[in-house]
């Protein structure tokens, strides 16, 4: 996808093209996507920044893998594979997620910031001020990765 054409054009873009190919599950998602984008505009009422359509769709990922792990709860598999094609297709128009290695690499430079900062080491109780530092280079370098896993990490090296 082109950084030049927004991101509504590119959705509308690959609506057309997954309409022609028959392709059901993928024009359902992209027009989830479109709508959600659109609500967003709304209820914002000025055009969106691309941090907040990204945000838009990582609400929208969060949100089904919240339904996949309940479909896997209640034993319905086809459905909760259902949920996973949609992620697929959301995740092309979001930035790569951070490999667990490289996240572990941001977040032991926050913590080494905020000790530089303070004087000392953080201690778990100051996991909240290396969290938003983690976010704003996430931020900064245009990179996405899961709030679970950015916690799980913090939470991680904060105690050791």
């Amino acid at each position: 996808m082109s950084e030049s054409q927004s991101l509504e054009a590119q959705v509308n873009q690959q609506i057309t093209l997954a309409m022609k190919a028959h392709d059901a599950v993928r024009t359902t998602t992209l027009r989830l996507i479109k709508n959600a984008l659109k609500n967003q505009f709304i209820a914002k009422r000025e055009p969106l920044t691309a941090v907040e359509e990204q945000q838009a769709l990582a609400t929208m990922i969060k949100q089904r893998r919240d339904s996949i792990d309940q479909f896997t709860k209640g034993n319905r598999p086809e459905l909760a594979a259902k949920e996973a094609a949609e992620i697929v297709v959301i995740e092309e128009f979001l930035p790569k997620a951070l490999d667990e290695a490289a996240l572990a690499a941001l977040v032991a430079e926050s913590v080494a910031e905020v000790a530089a900062a303070s004087g000392q080491k953080p201690t778990p109780k100051e996991m909240g001020a290396v969290m938003k530092a983690v976010q704003a280079k996430l931020q900064a370098k245009s990179l996405r990765a899961e709030g679970r896993a950015v916690s799980d990490l913090v939470k991680k090296a904060l105690a050791g």
